[in-house]
Order: C-alpha cells, then structure tokens, then sequence
C-alpha cells in the first residue's frame, strides 16, 4: 500500500504538472478575462484538499486512506473527503482551473512552490474540522484564524517576488471561497444535549453563539479585504440535521429538526451579515456570491431521484446502522452505485454530490441557489 504521504503528494502532483506547466498561459488567459488568475480556499472538511495530512497528533480527521480516493485519478487517497473531488474541485474546474489549488502547508516549505502555485492558480488553506472558532475541535485543525495568518504570509511572500502592485492586482481579480461554520454548530449542538436547559436558556445561548460567529466570521472577511480580497464566494451552512450520523440519533433515521434550525438561523444572520458588509466595503470595491446550501439541499431531498439518488439518508463507506456507526477505514464496506448515494461518509457528499453542488452554485439562475449574484458571474466579475 502506498504511504498516504506519497499518496497525497501524488495528488497534488496530478494538479500542480497542469498549472506549473503554464504558468504564462493562465497569467495571459487571465489579464484578457477568461477566468481570474487564482482561487484561495477557506474552511472546513467539505473543501480541504490534504493540509490536514500534514497536521500531528491522533485526532487530526485525515481522508489518507482508502477508500477516500477511491475515484479520484489513480484511485489515490489524496486527503480529500470524498471519493474522488470535492466541492472546491469542481468549483475551481467550472471556473477554469484543473482542479482545486494544492494545499497550503504541502507548498510551505518552499517559497518559490508557495508563490508559484498562489500566482498560477492559487492555494487552499482548508482544514477538515476547522471552525470559525479556535476552540471548536482545538488542536486537530487549523482553524479560520489559522488559515488568515497563513494567507497573510502567502502575501508577504507574494509582495517579495512580484511587488506589491502586481500582487495585489492578482489578488482583486481572484476569486476568495468560503464554506465554514458547520464545525462550531455540530460542537454546539454536541454541549447543549448534555445540559439540562430550558428552552429560554437555549434561545439565549443560540443568539449569543450566533453574535460570536458573525463577528468571527465578519473580521475574517475584513481582513481579508484588507489584504486585497475583493471578491468573495460563500457557501452556507447545509441541512446539519440529514446527515447520516445525526440520523442515527433517531431510531427511525429521520432528520434532526433541532440542527437544521440551528444551520438556518445562522444562514440567515450570514446572509445579513454579507450584505451589510458590502454597503460599507463598496469602496475601494467588493462583491460577493452567497450560495444556498442549505436550500439546495431541501430542494434535492425532496425529489432525490430527479438527480439519481437512490439513497440521501445512508453513508456509502462505513459500517453499523445507515453506514454511519463506522468510520469509513480500509475495513469498512462500500457500495457499488456511489454516483446514487448523497452520502460519500457519515458526513461528506459523495463526488457526485460534489459535482451537483458546484454546479448549481457556479451556474444556476442568480436568486435560485445564489444571490445576488452566481459564482461564474462574480468570478467575470470586473472591478
């Protein structure tokens, strides 16, 4: 079996020999409007392309090996969450680029990798079982504030080999994604079951969670323009409560209604908060896309097989009950019609899932899944 260092590397290798290879194309492709120059990744597992692997210690969630991979080019478990790409994969590919950009902490000891993969297509800070706060899975992640310092020295480095006015003009034409926050629900959620509350006392806790991860969320972005970021791509938070494992919290594995409202409200203060903060970023120039997650989603469970599911509620790779008791390890089972289940794990899309979402977000009628604008307009966007 290959070592899941080699492995990851190989995969990385699979996208970076496509971008290194034509550096100078992508550069001039970009300067006459085909596609932006680079896309930088925030957030959790559902975009993480391997920065995990490289992260110590036995809690680290890592998709190192199989069956992760199990569809990915040369069925190699590259550290991505799926079975084969992932959302930021087939985001980066609508947009133009070969695949998601390569992980952050696989090019940092390399500044001339670091700066040549952030020119010639960019870089992913994502972490599975990252949060908006330091606190959710600590130690196992590198948290949102984490991946802003990394970015901050992409940057710096960026500056020191192309001059602060070439760097930040690529970084106003790129594209900046970001799908967070669902880790410090599941953490919230996972305290407020052990606690015999009163339903006062959690109305007052849930306000209180969501103020401090607006803010978190909201300080990010700023940062972020601060930086240079002027276009940014959001994804929501999804329906928490249908994934395999938080149905298995019910015996008849029907969705949790308590985690869906929770993703809801704070979908609704993200899509506040956005707005908000492009009426006072305006100058010197933002704009954003929000994707609907969440009401993508609710609109496919209700009619799973007008896209070809099969199965929305059960895991494809794992073991015990809905797939979701067993982690997904080289012991665990797995089905043969992956392209119809949701599910890849007890909590991840499968590749297929990847696939629609991407689509839908990138390409769907602004107002639908997106607003208020889509992804392929923001990143056309000029500003």
């Amino acid at each position: 079996m290959v070592g899941y260092r080699s492995a990851m590397a190989a995969g990385t290798v699979l996208c970076l020999l496509v971008v290194s290879s034509s550096v100078q194309v992508s550069m001039v492709a970009a300067a006459a409007g085909a596609r932006p120059p680079a896309m930088f990744v925030f957030g959790d597992s559902t975009l993480d392309v391997g920065n995990n692997n490289y992260l110590p210690g036995p809690g680290v969630p890592r998709a190192n090996q199989p069956f992760y991979g199990i569809d990915f080019p040369g069925a190699v478990a590259t550290g991505r969450f799926s079975n084969g790409y992932n959302i930021a994969d087939y985001l980066a590919k609508s947009i133009g680029f070969p695949c998601s950009p390569p992980p952050y902490l696989s090019l940092a000891p390399s500044t001339g990798r670091l700066v040549q993969a952030a020119v010639s297509g960019g870089v992913s800070y994502a972490s599975g079982g990252a949060g908006i706060f330091d606190s959710t899975n600590a130690g196992n992640n590198i948290p949102l504030s984490k991946q802003l310092e990394y970015f901050r020295s992409t940057k710096s480095q960026m500056v020191a080999k192309l001059g602060s006015g070439a760097a930040n003009l690529l970084l106003a034409k790129s594209v900046f994604l970001f799908s967070v926050g669902s880790n410090d629900l599941f953490v919230f959620a996972v305290a407020e079951q052990k606690q015999n509350k009163s339903a006062a006392e959690l109305k007052r806790d849930v306000a209180t969670l969501y103020a401090s991860l607006l803010s978190g969320y909201s300080a990010a972005v700023q940062e972020l323009h601060a930086l240079g970021a002027r276009k940014l791509a959001v994804i929501n938070v999804g329906l928490l409560g249908c994934v395999p494992a938080a149905r298995l919290n019910d015996a008849a594995g029907a969705c949790s209604g308590a985690l869906n409202q929770l993703a809801s409200g704070f979908d609704d203060a993200l899509a506040s908060m956005l707005a908000g903060l492009a009426a006072r970023l305006r100058r010197p120039g933002f704009v954003y896309s929000l994707a609907d997650y969440y009401g993508l989603s609710a609109a496919t469970f209700d009619d799973p097989r007008a896209v070809g599911y099969t199965d929305i509620a059960g895991a494809c790779c794992g073991g015990g009950r809905l797939g979701a008791e067993a982690p997904c390890l080289p012991n665990a089972t797995v089905c043969a019609n992956r392209d119809q289940h949701a599910f890849w794990d007890a909590v991840h899309p499968s590749q297929r899932g990847a696939m629609l979402t991407a689509q839908n977000f990138y390409d769907s009628r602004p107002g639908r899944y997106t607003a208020p604008i889509n992804f392929k307009q923001l990143a056309l966007t000029s500003l």
